[in-house]
């Protein structure tokens, strides 16, 4: 569910509607933060995510519109300060010494429970764009302000998402992995995301989302679907076209047969309420 940065004041200015709106100009590009390259084929290091499943274990809940939604009003002192410990031992890490599987699995994790950190230190909000704690102007939201070091390297959500994991991966699943928070983002996945499983898991959420009226939806003939797909269209081929057939891959039958008899996308969409679940 990937996160795009798009400024209050911009939006006031941008009310293009549909597909190809001229929000997409203002969303991050992929750009290859070079250092974050480093990896070891062949290490041993295993990272373990035990806390964050914990975590997710008991916050995490299935809504009856079966979206993922966090009970942030509910999160303890103790378990705060045990996310936060997790946190810590994800910043200790010596990434670069580990291999790629390791590597995708520990950015998506940490850039996840970064997110709900940010959240509960700013609840209660209805939205992750009113944590307006960015640098610049026209900031919105906390994608831009560092937050955290990894290797000594002071990093962003901004940085995590767009800067190495996007780059370096180039795989547009990842934009159904990471969580900003929002209602319309794909789900905060139940469990932490492993370096053993990662296809599996990706391919999961990936079907989870198109599924899902969130990622597309079809009236009288036309389609709509998430924003995402308009903000960060280079990720999914770069066109209208593109896009549909990679929905078309992981749409169940019934949503494919309808997909397969329209020739365009008509709008986009996006809700950016919180993920709040309900009391």
């Amino acid at each position: 569910m990937s996160c795009a940065r798009i400024t209050a004041a911009i939006t006031m200015f941008i009310m293009l509607a549909g597909f190809g709106s001229g929000e997409r100009l203002f969303a991050p590009s992929a750009d290859l933060w070079e250092r974050w390259q480093e990896n070891d084929p062949n290490g041993s290091i295993n990272i373990e995510h035990d806390a964050w499943k914990q975590f997710l274990a008991k916050y995490l809940r299935v809504q009856k519109d079966g979206a993922n939604r966090l009970r942030y009003r509910d999160v303890s002192r103790k378990d705060r300060e045990s996310l936060v410990n997790y946190i810590g031992h994800l910043s200790a890490q010596p990434i670069s010494r580990t291999n790629r599987a390791q590597q995708m699995a520990f950015w998506i994790n940490l850039y996840n429970a970064l997110t709900v950190k940010v959240t509960l230190d700013h609840y209660p909000v209805k939205s992750i764009r009113d944590i307006d704690i960015s640098p610049g102007l026209f900031a919105d939201g906390p994608w831009g302000k560092q937050l955290i070091k990894v290797e000594g390297v002071a990093l962003s959500l901004n940085d995590i998402e767009h800067r190495i994991l996007r780059p370096i991966w180039k795989d547009p699943r990842i934009h159904y992995a990471v969580n900003c928070a929002s209602i319309g983002c794909p789900d905060l996945q139940p469990r932490p995301f492993s370096a053993s499983s990662l296809d599996t898991d990706l391919n999961a959420a990936a079907r989870a989302y198109i599924n899902d009226k969130r990622g597309v939806t079809i009236k009288d003939g036309a389609v709509s679907v998430s924003k995402i797909y308009d903000w960060f269209i280079e990720d999914f081929g770069d066109s209208a076209d593109a896009v549909l057939a990679h929905i078309i891959r992981y749409a169940r039958p019934s949503l494919k047969t309808r997909l397969e008899k329209i020739a365009t996308i008509s709008d986009a969409h996006y809700d950016w309420s919180l993920n709040d679940a309900a009391p």
